[in-house]
């Protein structure tokens, strides 16, 4: 057991070397013991204590992430700032790099691993659709540095204006919907497709789950293979798609065969009204769940829209924690080492706000404020309050009650356009584009195709 250090204001801390390893009131979720367990497994623990100890850097990744616009002696100066006149060491910027890639990605790839997943005994409101627990797979690309280094790996996109001017990686990852919690993730060069990593996820799919996906994973390959794992799958496909009408249901959706594989389809358009005008799209849904009765097309087709809780949880992770920024890591280790301290962090604050919600009955998850819980987060890094909990247990935490005091408003139908918000040129190419976002009412017409 680690021997702690105590100081005024009630502000506990490890002693000695270790006490700027820390996390603030995040450290509860990720504790010492869970850190050093890590390091012990991945055999990254150092072979004497130094300035920089294996675990205090492993603390400075995940706080990194927390801090991602500083860079790593500022976000050490974060962690020490709360420690009052405890003597701690005053790292220079290549001690600390040094530091970083003595502990290697294993240990981060270790702690992602163990964290990952639905929050653990809690019913989150909406992570449940008739008993099965709602999932979505997608991808997207993040930057990283123009190294050389990087570029041996990574590469940069082509297109319109010379390209990007950064190399770039593609992560997917398969999220919980509800408690938008990170249940697997997958990442690597661009040069592989979202179809080509998503069959590495499926190791973390079973029975008793859903999963929505667009337009791109209507691949029969990879739908088979989600339904060998007991999963049940719900997925758009293209209208053009030739799909065999076997059998009629009262619903609106008809049975047929994807490849071998017996499904439903639902054709259905959804018609978005507003005080602008109206506008209409057809989808195409095709599914496993072959019976009309215990799962309508209707409640198919209004489950499928919390397929965008995944595209949320990139815009908290690429715009709300990065702020649309580069990764700091120049070399591939490096960049693996970050993501996995990335993807790690966020599911620690997912999981801090959704104990706050869930111990508030009638509060729904999507209440939640994920900036108000991140910066609530950043206040305890930098007082290093929080780290050790007390002898009464509090579920809500600092965070928790940050997050219940600034509660967004209830979710409300509305619409906006889908418009680049960070163009390539200065210059408006496009003329004015309406940005507002209007109060939407939302029809759903199902409707059976003639035959073929």
């Amino acid at each position: 057991m680690d021997v702690q250090s105590v100081m005024p204001g009630e502000v506990v801390v490890a002693s000695g070397a270790f006490a700027p390893g820390h996390l603030g009131e995040l450290t509860q979720l990720i504790p010492f013991d869970m850190v050093d367990e890590a390091l012990t497994e991945t055999r990254a623990v150092q072979s004497r204590i130094r300035d920089l100890p294996s675990r205090v850097v492993v603390y400075l990744l995940l706080a990194g992430c927390l801090f991602p616009e500083m860079g790593w002696t500022q976000v050490w100066q974060r962690l020490t700032a709360g420690l009052g006149n405890l003597p701690v060491a005053r790292p220079t910027a290549a001690a600390l790099a040094q530091a970083r890639r003595r502990i290697g990605v294993n240990p981060l790839m270790w702690l992602f691993d163990l964290v990952r997943g639905p929050v653990p005994g809690i019913a989150v409101p909406g992570a449940r659709w008739r008993g099965l627990l709602v999932c979505a797979i997608d991808g997207t690309t993040m930057t990283v540095p123009d190294s050389p280094a990087n570029l041996t790996v990574f590469t940069k996109h082509r297109g319109n204006h010379g390209g990007s001017g950064y190399p770039q990686l593609r992560l997917l990852v398969l999220v919980c919907c509800g408690a938008r919690t990170i249940m697997d993730a997958v990442f690597g060069p661009t040069t592989a497709g979202e179809t080509t990593y998503a069959p590495r996820l499926l190791t973390s799919l079973r029975e008793g789950v859903i999963v929505l996906l667009d337009r791109n994973f209507a691949v029969h390959a990879l739908i088979s293979a989600i339904t060998q794992t007991g999963a049940q799958v719900l997925v758009r496909v293209k209208d053009s798609r030739r799909l065999p009408i076997l059998r009629r249901w009262p619903d609106g959706s008809y049975s047929s065969r994807l490849g071998g594989l017996p499904v439903r389809v639902i054709e259905a358009t959804i018609a978005i009204s507003t005080t602008a005008g109206r506008r209409t799209a057809t989808y195409r849904l095709v599914t496993s769940l072959t019976d009309p009765h215990r799962h309508p097309a209707a409640d198919l087709v209004t489950l499928y829209h919390h397929r965008w809780e995944i595209e949320t949880t990139y815009l908290e992770i690429k715009s709300t924690i990065l702020g649309g920024r580069v990764l700091r890591a120049r070399t591939p280790q490096g960049v693996h080492q970050e993501v996995y301290a990335l993807l790690t962090t966020y599911q620690m604050l997912r999981m801090a706000m959704a104990d706050a919600t869930t111990a508030s009955p009638g509060i729904a998850c999507d209440r939640a404020g994920f900036t108000v819980a991140l910066n609530a987060a950043r206040d305890q890094v930098i007082q290093a309050a929080g780290i050790i909990g007390g002898t009464v247990i509090d579920l809500i935490g600092a965070i928790g009650r940050q997050v219940l005091a600034h509660l967004m408003p209830e979710r409300r139908i509305r619409t906006s356009p889908r418009v680049v918000k960070r163009a390539i040129s200065k210059y408006n190419a496009r003329g004015i584009v309406d940005r507002t976002s209007y109060k939407a009412t939302i029809s759903i017409n199902i409707h059976m195709p003639d035959e073929p």
